[in-house]
């Protein structure tokens, strides 16, 4: 298979006004998920019935503690190749999908070459520690104010900007070459929006832009002066639209035919999307490789006074939307270290079954701070632990303490969450809807209910990530009137009700809550 990358690309080109939608011609949407850990596409109908799905794994790449990477031509290749088996799967070709739309892995980082479309390093990961001494400059520079009045976001490593400096300082030959025009910067979603229409399109969107730490989202612009603290030429940076709009069309040799791409947002602001959250105070939880819970708060910028983030919510218009985000770093992950790092279970479905056959976790704490705590704790150098051992402890309990590690590090963010929204004058969050891998685990929704002391929602399609993806480019390209047609297409598959007593739910926290403190003094 050969790529876009591989043929030379001018300079790109202004996207091509959008066509004027044929209502009757198409009912299927495609949808890119680029993950962290995966590339898969996804075929929806009308209705947003899953049609067809394909998948391939992302291999993770770990230089040193601490960095995480991936090869962003392997991102290419698996996400184009998905896309065309999911195509092949559902019998369809391109003139029956009526548009793309994308949905990614947000903050990490790739830096490509205009001309080639060649990257010049590996894409950076949104997990990765390194640029943390440029996070400690900034801080002890006090811009931290500034930065979280323009984006809404702390000082972390965690978003790109700072990935970007690395990539400009540490790469040989590459700032020259940016301060030339040369090079193009982008998340997941403009990386692909470029191999996808041959370079015609540099082009991110609100969402992905939020996450940069150089977008002020009040105005829906780069913002010069902070691309100037961390020495980023403007060059560098792509075109910011709407998630809802045109992005240019898929060249007509990889899917055999031109599709439009009509909607982008990140991963986790799809979900809220796809959850059908488009009002203030509705909330969703992701549970993927990490816990992201996101609440609506409608057109009005609120900083977090609790170690929340404010960042653009997708957007189907040029009117500003914004949501407040908890990112928990470590949430299926832990399933994935039980099985490749311990050795503890054969395959990552297999962790419910041992969970529930021991009636609690024995006393056992598990902090997976492998990568630092994130909101609302905000401490970058914590380690995980386990705490609470006995003779009597065995590996059920171990495997439950990681799920329930899930559900503690959510409920701390919504606990913070809904602080806020009392402190705003909102009422308190009166339930959650829920997504993502380990949405599926019933014993994790039902103890994260049981915390929360209010109903957890999972729908009847999990896959709302995609889902958000392909209703962004059904409303762009005419397939839906509204967003209100679209409340009308979700639905509830199960709900799950708290059981436990609010005291009994405080107590547990409060113990949380102490084995987080061991932690980040360990």
């Amino acid at each position: 298979m050969r790529s876009g990358c591989e043929i030379l690309m001018t300079e790109p080109n202004p996207t091509p006004d959008p066509p004027t939608p044929l209502l009757d011609a198409m009912t299927y949407l495609l949808a890119l998920d680029q993950g962290t850990s995966s590339s898969r596409s996804i075929v929806f109908d009308e209705a947003g019935r899953v049609v067809a799905l394909a998948q391939r794994e992302l291999p993770q790449v770990y230089p040193r503690p601490g960095w995480v990477e991936h090869d962003p031509m392997e991102i290419w290749h698996g996400q184009l190749a998905t896309a065309r088996q999911a195509l092949a799967s559902a019998g369809l070709g391109a003139g029956d999908i009526r548009a793309v739309g994308i949905t990614n892995q947000r903050e990490t980082t790739v830096l490509w070459n205009r001309r080639t479309g060649q990257p010049v390093h590996h894409a950076i990961v949104w997990q990765d520690r390194r640029a943390e001494s440029t996070c400690v400059q900034l801080r002890e520079q006090g811009h931290e104010a500034l930065i979280q009045a323009r984006t809404g976001l702390l000082i972390d490593a965690y978003f790109s900007g700072t990935k970007l400096k690395w990539l400009l300082d540490h790469v040989p030959g590459a700032r020259a070459q940016a301060e030339r025009g040369e090079l193009a910067f982008g998340t997941i979603d403009s990386w692909l929006i470029w191999q996808l229409t041959g370079g015609a399109s540099h082009a991110t969107d609100v969402s992905n832009a939020s996450r940069t730490m150089l977008f002020n989202v009040r105005t829906n612009q780069w913002d010069s002066e902070l691309l100037d603290l961390l020495g980023i030429p403007a060059s560098l940076m792509p075109e910011v639209k709407p998630s809802s709009a045109h992005y240019g069309e898929v060249r007509p040799e990889l899917l055999g035919g031109a599709i439009a791409i009509g909607g982008v947002a990140g991963d986790q602001q799809s979900a809220l999307f796809g959850q059908a959250c488009f009002k203030a105070g509705l909330a969703k939880n992701t549970y993927g490789t990490g816990c992201f819970l996101l609440m609506h708060t409608g057109a009005q910028f609120q900083t977090s006074s609790n170690g929340l983030l404010t960042t653009s919510a997708a957007q189907t218009s040029a009117q500003t939307e914004f949501a407040l985000e908890g990112s928990v770093f470590v949430g299926g992950a832990v399933v994935q270290w039980l099985r490749d790092g311990l050795n503890a279970i054969q395959g990552s479905a297999e962790v419910e079954a041992l969970a529930q056959s021991v009636p609690d976790s024995g006393g056992v704490m598990m902090v997976p701070a492998f990568t630092g705590l994130g909101a609302p704790y905000w401490k970058p150098d914590a380690r995980g632990t386990i705490t609470g051992l006995t003779r009597g402890t065995t590996l059920a309990h171990i495997a439950r303490a990681a799920l329930e590690s899930i559900a503690y590090q959510s409920a701390a963010l919504l606990l913070a969450m809904s602080r806020d929204a009392v402190s705003a004058g909102a009422a308190p969050l009166a339930e959650l809807r829920v997504d993502g891998g380990a949405s599926i685990n019933d014993l994790l929704m039902q103890f994260q209910a049981d915390l929360l002391g209010i109903p957890v929602i999972r729908p009847a399609v999990t896959e709302t990530t995609a889902l958000g993806a392909a209703w962004l480019a059904g409303l762009s390209s005419g397939v839906y009137r509204g967003t209100d047609e679209l409340s009308s297409l979700w639905r509830a598959e199960r709900t799950f009700l708290p059981t436990l007593g609010t005291g009994r739910a405080a107590e547990l926290m409060a113990q949380w809550e102490h084995a987080v403190r061991q932690t980040v003094l360990a």
